[in-house]
């Protein structure tokens, strides 16, 4: 019950940013929406951790693994719109945005939130496949939010590339349709009913498929060489859009992959799936390091972060064992820092109007609550001791280096050039010194614009010392399905 409750809460919070005038008032359910998502994210979790996998309709069931998925929705989801609202309220006030603007956000971005939920929680990977396409198109208006040539540039080759690998994803999943078409004559087909008919799946079609969806989903998840719409769509988009973009929606997509996994891995076992995990697992957190490196924008510098850390966690994935533990606590931790330093850059650009590092100086005295918050941000993200990232790499580094020395290797030396390159992007941002006199002195930080990363950050503290026992049950369970 709670699920619907869920989904109905967001399109009617969508209905009503379109139909209603009042701002406040689109504001507010909005909130509600949101809140209320994360109170029965919260209920199905700990149905989940107690009962076992939760489904309520025939069309929808949660795993452990899926009941994380929800938990960082929403939670990610409800400080994105608690962000908005006073982010939104600033650019209006600049005369950048106007009321018509703010209602298509509020309406997209309830959409948004509605399509992901749907993603995670499908029984079927059809309506999986649906809900992830729904996810493009909402959020491929959102990118071109300002209605600029590089955001009209970057949402159409957002909308392009990912709608061709969907497609892809999606010939794919018609492959994994021949055994059940053939053994059960069709129907209704769910994840369950793809694993049961696994074993009449041919091997190497098996494999075909495989390639299809890691390819097609793949390219969502923003893994390299797919990832290159990643940083234009996040580095173009408002900053709350980014922060669930990176944060939640790769997520999503590698779930439907890692479901797909198991289905592979029945028919072919676990070295073929590995493998294609860790080769581009690896070539993500490569390609990200030499990028980050030369980087000039702070947002697209946390979007290549962003497809370094996917590739962390598909290392893990890909080493098994250990690994996999690793790669779920990384994917909780990463989804809650990256959205708070993605919340953190739109007070640098509602600041300085600028996404070039270049043009951010002296923050820490401009804006030293929100520079300092950065800092940790920063720290916590490139796996600095003692918070939960810094465990979570070493455990996936830990499963890697006996079986993968020379992939645990390579990987560990390129993380340490993300700390490098991270490191002197934002000192410059941080410390360098400011010649403008008109960002010389600090100006009042709205404690509205800072509560939402400050909640996530202090919710990554909590999670790195402490894990509450419904929580360990989802990772548990989670571990051993994936």
């Amino acid at each position: 019950m709670e699920f619907i409750i869920i989904i109905l809460l967001l399109v009617i919070s969508a209905l009503i940013a379109i139909l209603a005038k009042h701002r406040g008032f689109i504001e507010g359910v909005s909130v509600f929406s949101a809140g209320i998502a994360l109170l029965g994210s919260f209920n199905i979790a700990f149905r989940v951790a107690k009962f076992g996998d939760y489904s309520p309709y025939a069309f929808f069931s949660v795993d452990a693994m899926g009941a994380l998925l929800l938990l960082l929705i929403s939670c990610v989801g409800f400080a994105a719109v608690a962000y908005s609202i006073p982010y939104l309220r600033k650019e209006t006030a600049n005369n950048i945005i106007g009321l018509t603007r703010v209602k298509q956000y509020f309406c997209l971005l309830n959409l948004f939130l509605m399509a992901m939920f749907l993603a995670v929680s499908s029984s079927s990977p059809i309506f999986s496949w649906i809900a992830i396409e729904a996810t493009t198109l909402s959020t491929a208006f959102l990118i071109s939010f300002y209605n600029k040539s590089s955001s009209m540039e970057a949402a159409w080759k957002y909308l392009i590339i990912n709608s061709i690998g969907l497609l892809l994803g999606f010939f794919g999943t018609l492959l994994y349709f021949t055994p059940v078409d053939s053994a059960v004559g069709g129907g209704f087909v769910n994840w369950q009913t793809l694993a049961v008919n696994a074993v009449h799946m041919d091997p190497l079609l098996a494999k075909i498929a495989f390639i299809f969806i890691f390819i097609g989903y793949g390219t969502k998840v923003g893994l390299a060489p797919m990832h290159t719409w990643l940083p234009d769509a996040h580095s173009k988009a408002p900053a709350p859009i980014s922060a669930l973009l990176s944060g939640v929606l790769l997520n999503v997509a590698l779930i439907i992959v890692l479901r797909f996994k198991i289905i592979t891995d029945a028919v072919i076992g676990q070295s073929f799936s590995q493998t294609l995990l860790i080769v581009f697992g690896l070539l993500s957190v490569v390609i990200a390091a030499l990028i980050i490196i030369s980087q000039k924008s702070y947002k697209r510098l946390l979007a290549y972060s962003s497809i370094e850390n996917m590739g962390i966690i598909a290392l893990g994935f890909g080493f098994g064992g250990l690994g996999v533990i690793a790669a779920i606590l990384h994917t909780i931790y990463h989804s809650l820092v990256k959205s708070a330093l993605f919340l953190l850059s739109g007070n640098f650009l509602l600041k300085y109007h600028s996404a070039k590092i270049a043009n951010v100086k002296g923050a820490l005295k401009a804006l030293p609550k929100t520079s300092i918050l950065f800092l940790i941000g920063f720290l916590t993200i490139t796996g600095a001791p003692p918070l939960g990232m810094f465990f979570s790499k070493l455990l996936t580094f830990s499963a890697g280096i006996g079986a993968h020395p020379v992939v645990t290797v390579i990987s560990i030396i390129f993380t340490s050039i993300v700390f490098i390159g991270f490191l002197m992007h934002v000192s410059a941002m941080v410390f360098g010194k400011d010649l403008n006199e008109e960002t010389k002195e600090p100006k009042k930080e709205s404690i509205w614009l800072l509560l939402p990363p400050l909640a996530l950050f202090f919710l990554v503290l909590f999670l790195s010392f402490y894990q509450p026992l419904f929580l360990q049950t989802l990772i548990h369970a989670a571990t051993l399905r994936y």
